[in-house]
């Protein structure tokens, strides 16, 4: 007892008394409700990737064309004309990775950078979880334009621009957000199915995909309305445009499914065994690509709607296609790959 404490009175030891006899029947109780959790609380499922003879390999087979030493956690990417940004929302940071000379150059300094970059209209588009902002970078010396107060519905989201504006979900009850880069204002916002995170734009239209809803909506953009609802595999979030088709990774079964945007139909699900949250898929070089941790490359061919090649081992979470290379994030380790899309 230190000297400045007075002793307890009567009333004082009978409540200590009192309490130090509730605590077991507490413990017993919180003990009680964790295991519950455990057992209701849902897990990601294995990883299985694929089983066709002559597709899986592992990732010591790969040799970069270089890597990048970034520090934290390497995430969200986008591709310029001349470059690749990535985020890295640990440190506040949001690097440009020169394509040219595969030396880093340029950091933003931004808070809890999460939820996809986007680029156009001569910016770079940085969604922050960090100050619920949209924050618009000039890329040739990373000086903030305009810091918008509308931030992100979800940190495992994504933003893209096209139609002449920049489009966010802003709201996890289902609001999509539509940005004029003129004013840096939000000029519209659109009401989609609840639980969307990650829209993209293709054929005159912005898509996005419901994991709440298993659904991928197609938005007008000369109307401001969800047009069209397109029942796909389970828990859909991350999705990518290319060949005609939107592409949704599905994180409920790990399949991926390709939706013809002119008809808005389903015309192929390929089974990629890689289900799970987290992820990302992209399109470029004449492929699909999907990352996931533990499987952090699968190759699918878009003439034949199947995986073709697939890498398991260390490493993933990001991936995007530019520059005629695979930029590939590895997460837990801090770095950035830079691959040859032609791997035999």
């Amino acid at each position: 007892m230190d000297e400045d404490d007075e002793p307890e009175s009567p009333t004082d030891v009978l409540s200590i008394w009192m309490r130090i006899r509730v605590l077991p029947a507490t413990f017993t109780a919180l003990s009680l409700a964790v295991a519950l959790y455990a057992q209701s609380a849902p897990a990601n499922p294995p990883r299985p990737g694929v089983t066709i003879p002559g597709v899986r390999r592992s990732m010591t087979e790969l040799h970069p064309l270089a890597t990048f030493d970034v520090e934290g956690h390497p995430d969200w990417m986008v591709v310029t004309d001349d470059s690749v940004w990535v985020t890295s929302s640990n440190v506040n940071h949001v690097i440009r990775l020169d394509a040219k000379t595969n030396r880093p150059t340029i950091i933003v300094n931004v808070k809890e950078p999460c939820s996809g970059l986007a680029a156009g209209f001569g910016s770079i588009w940085i969604p922050s979880c960090g100050s619920h902002t949209l924050v618009r970078v000039d890329p040739s010396n990373g000086k903030v334009l305009a810091e918008l107060p509308v931030g992100p519905a979800d940190s495992e989201g994504g933003i893209t621009v096209g139609a002449g504006s920049v489009w966010m979900a802003t709201d996890k009850k289902g609001v999509l957000a539509r940005i004029d880069p003129q004013n840096n204002q939000v000029i519209a916002e659109i009401a989609i199915p609840s639980g969307s995170f990650v829209p993209a734009f293709a054929d005159g239209a912005v898509w996005i995909t419901s994991t709440e809803h298993s659904v991928l909506t197609r938005v007008d953009p000369a109307s401001n309305k969800a047009v069209t609802k397109i029942a796909v595999g389970p828990q859909p979030r991350f999705l990518t445009v290319g060949a005609g088709s939107v592409w949704t990774l599905n994180q409920g079964d790990g399949t991926i499914s390709r939706v013809d945007t002119k008809s808005n139909q389903v015309i192929a699900t390929i089974q990629a065994g890689i289900p799970g949250t987290g992820g990302e898929i992209a399109f470029g070089e004449g492929s699909v690509w999907a990352t996931v941790f533990q499987i952090p490359i699968t190759r699918i061919d878009p003439e034949r709607n199947s995986v073709v090649q697939q890498w398991t081992g260390a490493g993933g979470d990001s991936i995007r296609v530019g520059h005629g290379t695979v930029w590939l994030t590895d997460l837990a380790h801090g770095k950035v790959w830079r691959i040859d899309p032609h791997q035999p």
